[in-house]
Formats: C-alpha cells, sequence, structure tokens
C-alpha cells in the first residue's frame, strides 16, 4: 500500500472529531470569518463522520454549542475592545456593506437581534460584532449568546449526525467506500472555496493582491515583471496562482499514479461504489455524456461560437479558444501513449485507446472553464464567484460519467480535471499579457440553441468515438 493509500485509509478519531466540530462552530460563528467559510457543509460533514463512528451525541452537541459560545464571544469582545480601529481592518475595509447591513439588523431587533441573527446566514457573524460596537451590557450579550447557541447546536448537528449513523444501514452501501467519497467531497470543496475567496483574495482588490503589489514596489527586481505583467490593468495573480498550484498538484499526483501501477486504494472503492449506484437510466446518461464529451461532440458545440466570431472578426478569441482546445488534446494523447495505463473496462470503440488521464474529464474542464473565466470577466467582482461555481456544477456529471460506465479510474479523471486546470491558467495568463478590446455582446440564445441542435444530429446519428 502507498504512503498516499495509508493515509487515506486512517479516520479520525472520536477526539479530533469533537475537536473538530468545535472548530468549526467557533470558525463559523466568528467574526467576519463565517462569512467566508462554508460552515454548514462542514458541521454537516463532521457531524455525519461522528454519527458513522458512533460518537456519544451529548459529547458532539455540546462541542458544538461550545465552539458557537466562543466564537460569538470573541466577536463581540473584538467590537467592544476595537470599535474604532475594526471597520479599517481587512475584509470589512473592502466591504463595509457587511457592517451596514448588520447595524440595520441590530437596529430594528435590538437586544433580540443576538438571538434570531445566530440563524440568519448573512448577517449571523457580524451581529455579535455589532452588539461589542454598540456597548451591549456584557450579561444581556452572554444570555442570549448561551440561549442561541443551546437551540444551534443540536439544529445543525443532528441532520449530519442522523446521517452519518444511518446511512451505512438504511442505504446498504458497500463496505470500505468512505474515503473514497471523503476524496471526492473534498476535491469539490476545495475548487469551490478556491474559485470563490480564494480567487477574491488574489483578484485586483483582493488582501493578496494588495500585499504583493506592495512588497514589488519595495524591491527593485520585482518592480519592473510587475509593471510588465500589469499592460492589461491588472496584473493576473489569479491565473498564474491557478497554473503554479495545478501544476505542481498535476505533476506530483502523475507520479503518485504512475509510482503504482495497479489501481489505488481510492480507485478500488470509487469503482465498488459506482457499481453499487449503476442503474439503467444512470447508464443511459452516462454514455449520453460520453458521445458528448468525446471530439465529435466538442467539436459540434462549440462550432457555432466559433462561426461567429469568425463573423465579428474576433480572431483572437477564436484563437485562444483553439490553443486550449488542441493544446488539451496534444497533452491527453500525449500522456496516455507515454503513461499508458489499463481501463477498468475498455468497449470496442475504446480498443487501443488508454485511461490516464480522462480527456473527456480534461476537456470539458477546459471548455467549461474557458467560457466560465470569459463570462466572469463581464461581470461584476461579487457575481463572478457564481459563475465559479456553476462551471464547477457542471463539469462534475461527465468527469463521474466516466466512473458509472467503467472506462476510467478515480485517479484518472483527479489527473484529467489538474490537466485542465493547467491549461486554463495558461491560456489565460497569455489572454491578459496585454490589453484586449472588450468581449463583444453574444447573442447567447441563438448559439445555445446552434450548439443543442448540432449536439443532438451528433448524439442521435453517430456512434461515440
Amino acid at each position: 500500500m502507498s504512503i498516499a493509500d495509508t493515509l487515506l485509509s486512517l479516520s479520525l478519531s472520536p477526539t479530533l472529531l469533537l475537536l473538530l466540530v468545535l472548530g468549526i462552530a467557533m470558525v463559523e460563528s466568528l467574526a467576519l470569518v463565517g462569512l467566508l467559510v462554508p460552515g454548514v457543509v462542514l458541521i454537516t460533514a463532521a457531524a455525519s463522520m461522528a454519527g458513522h463512528q458512533m460518537v456519544a451525541l451529548p459529547w458532539l452537541i455540546g462541542a458544538a454549542f461550545a465552539g458557537a459560545v466562543l466564537g460569538d464571544g470573541l466577536s463581540y469582545f473584538l467590537g467592544y475592545r476595537h470599535r474604532d480601529t475594526v471597520v479599517t481592518r481587512w475584509p470589512l475595509s473592502l466591504h463595509p456593506e457587511w457592517l451596514g447591513r448588520g447595524a440595520r439588523f441590530f437596529e430594528r431587533y435590538g437586544i433580540y437581534s443576538v438571538f434570531i441573527g445566530r440563524f440568519v446566514g448573512p448577517v449571523r457573524p457580524i451581529i455579535p460584532l455589532i452588539a461589542g460596537m454598540m456597548h451591549m451590557p456584557a450579561r444581556t450579550f452572554l444570555l442570549a449568546n448561551v440561549i442561541s447557541a443551546a437551540l444551534w447546536a443540536p439544529a445543525y448537528v443532528l441532520p449530519g449526525y442522523l446521517l452519518g449513523h444511518t446511512w451505512q444501514q438504511r442505504l446498504n452501501l458497500p463496505a470500505n467506500v468512505e474515503m473514497a467519497v471523503v476524496m471526492m467531497a473534498v476535491s469539490v470543496v476545495a475548487l469551490a472555496v478556491m474559485f470563490s475567496w480564494g480567487r477574491a483574495q488574489v483578484g485586483h482588490k483582493g488582501r493578496v493582491y494588495f500585499a504583493i503589489a506592495r512588497i514589488a514596489r519595495r524591491i527593485p527586481a520585482m518592480r519592473r515583471p510587475w509593471l510588465a505583467m500589469s499592460r492589461s490593468g491588472e496584473v493576473p495573480l489569479a491565473s498564474l496562482f491557478l497554473c503554479i498550484i495545478a501544476l505542481t498538484a498535476a505533476s506530483a499526483w502523475t507520479l503518485m499514479v504512475m509510482q503504482h501501477p495497479s489501481p489505488l486504494l481510492i480507485d478500488l472503492q470509487a469503482q465498488r461504489l459506482f457499481s453499487w449506484l449503476v442503474t439503467p437510466w444512470l447508464t443511459d446518461a452516462s454514455l449520453l455524456l460520453a458521445e458528448v464529451g468525446d471530439k465529435a461532440g466538442i467539436i459540434t458545440l462549440v462550432a457555432p461560437w466559433a462561426l461567429w466570431l469568425l463573423l465579428v472578426k474576433r480572431i483572437d478569441l477564436l484563437a485562444h479558444g483553439a490553443l486550449a482546445l488542441g493544446g488539451i488534446g496534444a497533452l491527453n494523447t500525449l500522456g496516455k501513449a507515454v503513461f499508458a495505463r489499463a481501463r477498468p473496462d475498455t468497449p470496442d470503440y475504446l480498443v487501443g485507446s488508454f485511461s490516464y488521464p480522462s480527456a473527456h474529464t480534461s476537456t470539458w474542464v477546459v471548455v467549461v472553464g474557458i467560457t466560465a473565466a470569459f463570462v466572469a470577466s463581464q461581470l461584476p467582482r461579487h457575481r463572478r464567484m457564481w459563475v465559479y461555481w456553476l462551471a464547477i456544477a457542471i463539469t462534475i456529471p461527465m468527469a463521474l460519467s466516466r466512473l458509472i460506465i467503467g472506462v476510467h479510474w478515480l485517479s484518472d479523471l483527479m489527473g484529467g480535471v489538474l490537466l485542465g486546470l493547467v491549461v486554463c491558467a495558461l491560456v489565460q495568463l497569455n489572454w491578459q499579457r496585454r490589453y484586449r478590446p472588450p468581449l463583444p455582446s453574444f447573442p447567447w440564445l441563438g448559439l445555445l440553441l446552434g450548439s443543442l441542435l448540432l449536439i443532438s444530429l451528433r448524439v442521435t446519428f453517430f456512434p461515440p468515438v
């Protein structure tokens, strides 16, 4: 068993799970930080793991209760002691509307705002801070804090705990698939966080961007490259960081996969899970996605858009799209030839084709990712994360369909995602190298209908390739 498989097979002890729930509850309730952390998702996942391991429920609720009380208490103390300086600190310095929203809520509900705010997502991490800044009496705050936390803790912990306590028995899932599920869930959450909170921090108004800009101004060796990269108006730190992270992760993941010719432990777990999940309609849907995501399918999807760009003479945008598709196609072909990893199952139309990386997954990541990047660039900054989250939601079914029809291992999909992100980042870096004219106003409905019509014809009349 490899070192990676050994680490993945480890499970958290009950004590660590209790500490994890306490930490999540505290961070989720902490001033401002809770706005940036998907606390509900994390605490549900941790509570589910605790339920699966039969951790005593009173201890779990107690940990969530203690974390919630501590988080709100720290937020109150911060507002009480530093009311004059907290508004000048990140992230309130960039988002003063958060403070305004919390102040209006506090003015409306008064001393009851601490209790009510615990259960209202958009203002939950703000209200204790506001209460401290308004010098609410400590005794009054403590009473509201304790009572609301006592109700909040079981409400948030019980659903995940019951799910974890009963999922093996109720759903009759195959044994030893937990780490494959955790791996996929962690990957999705990591991508969501990276393309929302992470991307915001390296954007033009992000904290990381400002910090690097200050360093670049002070160091002569960095000043010239920084100015050179800012010719388009903004240094493309987001694309640069994505390229570095994805390239490093793809290299490390590929080395790990290639050092173990046999499937990894998580590959076998995922295969067992998806063999159990297979139903006729899921298989049919996955075969349909196989035709949508192969070479002919991708060509038919992008053909109307390429033709329209040619008509409006945006050759630069068309060339970058062609560069992205050509680049990922070449990398997939090279990777399969060099690594020659056998597929779990090889249907007739895939005879002679190898498994790593998943070409369907990597190509789909490039198509959806490049589209999302250009769409997001036309939107206000606070709305861009929704475009990326939608792109992740569109990409996941294509990737998982390869497991359902049994032609790839889970590690093939991971490699395909990372490779696709590398190509997306490189193409975006080249695009942002200099100033570009504003993107044209796309006739979205007509182009989407054209793609839908062509892909329907391709699926109906032509076999998969």
